[in-house]
């Protein structure tokens, strides 16, 4: 553990050298700001923890402070100061340092303090290697632009290495699997089976068999031992989705299993023991399930440990456009196709939309759109019909304004859209006779394709030669 002292008193920082090498910690030296710059911008790898005089000949340590976090923001800086200074100190704490003391330091504290540092560098440390774990594996659709995301992502951060059960909550569509893939990517059981049950998808008969397992013979039909989901997962992560949907009998069971960890199968005379990680999930009202008898109580308190409540989609709108992004991207990869995004009369309708399916109606959308599209872009017609407004189009009745009014911009840009491709359509794609069914210029109709996201791949021979 390697550790930057920057201090101008030569007393001080020899006492220093010889205090944290006797705590085990490998010391750095730099008997000014000057030296202190130099040593962090030579190190190999950032420093956990700098310990810094404020007040120096050359410099201030708050230089220092600022060099540190710029190298890597995980970095605790702690500051030494005179009384005098202490001010500045504070001053300085909001800045982003760690902590102060003041001269001369106690050793024991100081040791201490180092220690804590180094506690909470590993923890940061920590923290970011899971995000850029979770970016890795699950993309863009974790997005953390909004501040309800980021406080999400900060649980998970937390909860993903404790074997604590955890219970996510949020309307359909939010993501909430990919929260709990998240938890489970992020902990020391990421090289583990994660398992997906939907309780709700499984006819009540089979459910217990289904989790638990059942034994060759215990009931017709059942030719074959089985092992259940709690067994094939163990070592590993279980999302019982759709918790809210088990019936009372199986939420006995389940209760058992999550207090002893063990689990009988159907047909059995002993109990098997599991070590699994139980996540749940539920777009249910599961505090009125619990009031309502439906959802017992003491399975709910044992579930419900640590709640992550997933934000729906409109309350997260800083999100759409990189989840956008990211869907645009995804299945333009999956179809071999080139779209790079949407045109401004297609945003418009997503920023406008309220998204009620949420993420995985918004990848849909985009799933559409990508299919399609025959430009670079996806058009307001590449939308659904019941989310563009343009039911119908271009079929529309122009004379009349609808009822519930409408985006003059995105219906005149579609409808433009709409005959450059069908003109475009009846030429054989040749441009130049496109233009002329029209009435407009060959420069025009590059021009208005260019906008609506078709490039010149297309442009025929006869084309060319007007360029």
């Amino acid at each position: 553990m390697r550790i930057l002292v920057v201090d101008d008193e030569p007393g001080i920082r020899q006492m220093l050298d010889i205090l944290f090498r006797r705590a085990g910690y490998d010391v750095v030296l730099a008997p000014g700001h000057r030296r202190a710059l130099e040593a962090l911008r030579q190190s190999p790898q950032p420093f956990p923890v700098v310990l810094t005089d404020l007040l120096m000949p050359d410099g201030s340590g708050l230089d220092v402070l600022n060099a540190s976090k710029a190298r890597d923001p995980t970095t605790e800086v702690i500051l030494i100061t005179a009384h005098s200074s202490v001010e500045n100190a504070i001053e300085a704490m909001r800045a982003g340092a760690y902590d102060f003391v003041t001269k001369p330091p106690d050793a024991a504290e100081l040791v201490a303090l180092v220690a804590k540092a180094f506690e909470k560098h590993a923890l940061n440390s920590e923290n970011v290697r899971l995000r850029a774990l979770v970016a890795e594996r699950h993309g863009s659709e974790l997005a953390v632009r909004s501040h309800h995301m980021q406080a999400v992502m900060d649980v998970v951060d937390r909860v993903a290495a404790s074997r604590t059960t955890i219970l996510i909550t949020g309307e359909s569509g939010t993501g909430k699997e990919r929260i709990a893939r998240a938890i489970h990517a992020g902990s020391d059981r990421s090289g583990e089976p994660f398992l997906v049950v939907n309780c709700g998808a499984l006819p009540e008969a089979l459910m217990e068999s289904e989790l638990f397992g059942h034994e060759k013979g215990a009931f017709t039909g059942a030719s074959n031992s089985n092992m259940g989901l709690f067994r094939q997962a163990n070592g590993g992560s279980l999302l019982l989705d759709e918790v809210g949907e088990l019936p009372l009998s199986l939420q006995v069971k389940l209760l058992r299993v999550l207090q002893e960890r063990v689990v009988r199968p159907v047909g059995a005379t002993r109990e098997v023991p599991v070590d699994v990680r139980v996540l749940a999930a539920t777009n249910r009202d599961i505090e009125n399930d619990v009031a309502a008898g439906r959802f017992r109580q003491d399975l709910y308190y044992r579930l419900n440990v640590i709640r992550i409540r997933v934000p729906p989609l409109r309350d997260r709108r800083e999100d759409l456009a990189t989840l956008v992004e990211h869907f645009v991207q995804r299945f333009s990869a999956e179809m071999g196709k080139v779209i790079t995004g949407l045109t401004p009369d297609a945003v418009r309708v997503l920023d406008r939309y309220s998204f009620p399916g949420n993420v995985r109606e918004l990848e849909n959308v985009i799933e559409r759109g990508v299919v399609l599209s025959r430009a670079r872009l996806i058009g307001l017609g590449d939308l659904p019909p019941e989310l563009s407004g343009l039911a119908g189009a271009p079929a529309m009745n122009l004379d009349e304004l609808p009822k519930e009014g409408c985006d003059l911009e995105s219906v005149l840009g579609e409808v433009e859209r709409r005959l450059l491709v069908s003109a475009l359509d009846r030429t054989g794609g040749v441009r130049k006779h496109a233009a002329n069914l029209l009435g407009i210029t060959f420069r025009s109709i590059r021009y208005r394709l260019k906008k609506h996201g078709f490039d010149d791949a297309g442009d025929s021979d006869e084309d060319l030669a007007e360029t």
